[in-house]
């Protein structure tokens, strides 16, 4: 049973790490003016690493970054809600 303990701390961890890769990849696409913020893919980067850092927050009981996360995730549902009605 540690054995799995273990290897789910792993996983963990890693989808946090893939995740903030995955936000930080998206403010550096943005910011090089390689990706505009109406595109998909930049909404849904977002989407999923807000995800991941909830799982990995949550896990690790890091509220306030869930919390900061679960609006992270609000905002770009919405944006790439609105930029799917646009086109």
């Amino acid at each position: 049973m540690a054995q799995c303990g273990v290897h789910l701390k792993t996983c963990i961890e890693i989808v946090g790490w893939l995740a903030a890769s995955l936000i930080i990849g998206a403010y550096a696409l943005i910011s090089s003016g390689k990706m505009q913020s109406h595109q998909p893919l930049y909404q849904w980067m977002n989407i999923v690493g807000a995800v991941g850092l909830i799982i990995n927050s949550g896990w690790n009981g890091a509220w306030p970054s869930v919390g900061l996360n679960v609006v992270w995730f609000g905002i770009a549902v919405y944006a790439w809600r609105r930029s799917r009605k646009a086109h």
